[in-house]
């Protein structure tokens, strides 16, 4: 005798009978082995799941589902989430040492953007940060295209200048 799925595929009753069988025998001892080895019962309960997903494929090959079969591929469910997890903690701490070189390096051109002439300034940030072409900036600044050209093409090498002698200075502090 066999039974219909909602997917349409058809389960043998023999192997319904041998899945619940290893499920009504272990359920609780391996939530419990999970619960004891994970921060919280939600994630106990993820793997505890993902374990007898596993084992309703096993049932499929016509395997025996004992209890050490079980904790067998529970044992391999935690060692696969605690390498997931090992390597999500370590993505977190590059990306957290990304941003904070990041912010370094965004604090280090606002500093040096404060130093500028205000016109070239000005230029620059209407240009890169607001995204204006050189003629919508001197339309904006009533100067010509042509001057605010020649401002960005100063302020874009004075700011190299400042920068590459910010970064020198910053070596030699190290």
């Amino acid at each position: 005798m066999s039974l219909q799925t909602d997917q349409g595929e058809r389960v043998d009753s023999g192997r319904k009978k041998r899945f619940l069988a290893a499920h009504a025998a272990c359920h609780d001892r391996v939530y419990r082995y999970f619960r004891r080895r994970t921060n919280d019962s939600a994630t106990a309960e993820d793997l505890c799941a993902e374990v007898f997903r596993i084992a309703w494929e096993k049932s499929h090959q016509e395997n025996d589902l004992s209890v050490l079969v079980i904790f067998g591929v529970a044992g391999n469910v935690l060692r696969n989430h605690r390498r997931s997890a090992a390597r999500s903690a370590n993505l977190l701490h590059q990306l957290q040492g990304q941003r904070t070189h990041d912010q370094v390096a965004e604090t280090t051109v606002r500093d040096t953007m404060d130093r500028l002439k205000p016109d070239e300034r000005e230029v620059l940030l209407l240009t890169y940060w607001d995204g204006l072409t050189s003629g919508e900036v001197s339309d904006l600044l009533n100067v010509s295209a042509t001057a605010i050209r020649m401002r960005l093409h100063r302020a874009r090498k004075e700011l190299s200048e400042l920068l590459r002698t910010e970064q020198e200075s910053e070596e030699a502090r190290r």
